[in-house]
């Protein structure tokens, strides 16, 4: 297992003044994008002493258009995960959906993703945790936070031991999402670490354009919330360029920013 990992799954020896990162396109468009996002983040928390976990969708399963971009092939997307963990020497991670695609995606990644739309599927939750792969369960939108640790139970029930668990806000009428940070502490008592999804948080779904909106001028006031909450982890989603993003540019951070951001939240995580 990755040094990074090691250190951010142990719990109980991680820094209370240290947070981890993982950040990433939401979906591998190309290889050579995913290389100079990955070298560029790589370069930012090697300097700031951040862990850092690489995340890219190899394929996109839950789009609101039938027309919408999927992916490059669940093959060679996984590939380029796979280059880019060997390149830069961080741990990649990536969302699966079936439990067929939970075996296969463990052969290319360190960390599997349950998105939050099927944090409550049993069999899945169950195929992830027998890869011997960490697990990052998203909470579901219409979800509780007390009620992630039977999605959790789920996971070591499997004899794995190796839990993350990521808020993502909760569905407030048909078209926005709110954060409830009271769920930070109450998930924080299930003893693994606690993830804020910074960027799905500030979505704007079920658009009648069939395009996801978003609020990405708030990704500073609800990432430096977190902190303050007391996450362990900070979940963005970036792109050079995220009016051309393929998938989710309405609430992505630009990638030019994200240095100033963290230098930000390593602040507020020491004044705390």
């Amino acid at each position: 297992m990755h040094k990074n990992l090691k250190k951010i799954l142990n719990i109980e020896s991680f820094k209370k003044n240290d947070f981890f990162l993982i950040a990433g396109p939401c979906v591998i468009e190309d290889s050579q994008m995913a290389f100079d996002i990955a070298e560029k983040i790589n370069k930012i928390t090697q300097e700031l002493n951040i862990p850092y976990i690489f995340k890219a969708s190899y394929k996109k399963a839950n789009r609101t258009s039938i027309d919408s971009f999927t992916g490059i092939g669940d093959d060679d997307a996984l590939e380029v995960l796979s280059s880019v963990r060997e390149r830069y020497d961080i741990p990649v991670l990536t969302d699966i959906h079936t439990e067929q695609e939970a075996v296969k995606a463990a052969n290319f990644v360190d960390i599997l993703q349950i998105p939050a739309f099927l944090c409550r599927q049993t069999e899945l939750l169950l195929a992830a945790a027998k890869t011997g792969k960490p697990v990052n369960i998203k909470k579901g939108q219409f979800l509780s936070p007390q009620a992630m640790k039977f999605a959790i139970e789920k996971i070591r029930k499997a004899d794995n031991k190796n839990v993350i668990i990521t808020e993502r806000g909760t569905t407030f009428g048909y078209g926005d999402i709110v954060v409830d940070y009271r769920s930070i502490p109450v998930m924080k008592k299930f003893s693994v670490p606690v993830v804020l999804d910074v960027t799905h948080s500030l979505q704007q779904p079920n658009q009648t354009s069939g395009v996801t909106g978003g609020m990405p001028d708030l990704i500073d006031t609800i990432a430096s919330a977190g902190i303050a909450a007391g996450v362990d982890g900070i979940f963005i989603e970036t792109h050079q360029n995220p009016s051309q993003a393929k998938s989710d540019g309405a609430n992505m951070l630009p990638l030019d920013k994200l240095e100033e951001l963290l230098k930000k939240l390593i602040r507020i995580k020491k004044a705390i």
